[in-house]
C-alpha cells in the first residue's frame, strides 16, 4: 500500500501580514489583497523562484503562507538575499505610485515538514511560521521602524542560513528577541529591519 501521499513534504515557509488592515474599509481591504499577491509574485520572480518551485500562494485573509519547494534553483539563503530585499523594494515603489493604497508587512521565514490535505496546507511547521509573523515583538519593530517591512526568522533558518553568513546575509543583522508558543513549548526566533543592514553614517567633526 502506498502511503507516500500521506507524508508530509519539506518546504520553506514564507508568512505575510498586512499591518493596521483591521483600520481599513472592506473595500480599500479588497484593493489591498490583490496588490500583496501582486507583489508577492513579482518579489520572488525578481529573487530568481519560479513560480514552478512554488506551491500557490495561501490566501490568510489579511495576509499570505508561500511554500517554496526544496529544489536546486530556490536554496533558502535566496529567500533572504534576494526575495525579502525585492518585496521591500516594492513596498517602497508601490507607496510612492499609490500613496492611498501603501502598506507595511511584517514576514516570516521558517522552513519544515507540510501536510496537505484537501482544505490545504497544515501542520506544526505552518503554526510556527504563523506564530512568529504574528509575535508580539514583530509588531512592535514594525511600529518603531519607518521601512516598509520587517522580518522575523526561525531558529531553524538561523541555524541553517543566517549563522554561516552566506554571501549576502548580514549575521550582525539579526537579534535574537522573538519568543511565541506552540503547545507548551517556547520556540525562538531571531529579528531583521532592513536598515540595520545598511553602513552606518560617521559623524565628522
Amino acid at each position: 500500500m502506498d502511503t507516500s501521499a500521506d507524508l508530509p513534504r519539506h518546504r520553506a515557509i514564507v508568512a505575510v501580514d498586512i499591518a493596521g488592515s483591521t483600520e481599513r474599509t472592506n473595500s480599500v481591504r479588497t484593493q489591498l489583497r490583490s496588490v500583496l499577491f501582486q507583489l508577492l509574485e513579482a518579489a520572488f520572480l525578481a529573487g530568481g523562484i519560479a513560480r514552478k518551485h512554488r506551491d500557490p500562494l495561501l490566501d490568510r485573509g489579511d495576509g499570505a503562507l508561500c511554500f517554496v519547494r526544496p529544489v536546486d534553483q530556490a536554496p533558502k539563503a535566496l529567500l533572504l538575499t534576494a526575495v525579502v530585499p525585492a518585496l521591500t523594494d516594492l513596498l517602497t515603489r508601490h507607496a510612492e505610485s499609490h500613496p492611498e493604497l501603501a502598506f507595511r508587512l511584517r514576514v516570516a521565514v521558517h522552513a519544515g515538514e507540510v501536510h496537505r490535505d484537501s482544505r490545504g496546507p497544515y501542520g506544526e511547521d505552518v503554526d510556527i511560521a504563523c506564530r512568529l509573523v504574528d509575535a508580539a515583538e514583530l509588531k512592535r519593530r514594525l511600529r518603531e521602524t519607518t521601512e516598509p517591512l520587517v522580518l522575523a526568522v526561525s531558529q531553524e533558518i538561523h541555524r541553517a542560513v543566517v549563522r554561516h553568513g552566506y554571501p549576502g546575509v548580514e549575521r550582525s543583522a539579526f537579534t535574537r528577541a522573538v519568543q511565541i508558543k506552540l503547545g507548551d513549548e517556547r520556540l525562538r526566533g531571531w529579528l531583521f529591519t532592513p536598515e540595520a543592514s545598511r553602513p552606518k553614517q560617521t559623524l565628522s567633526a
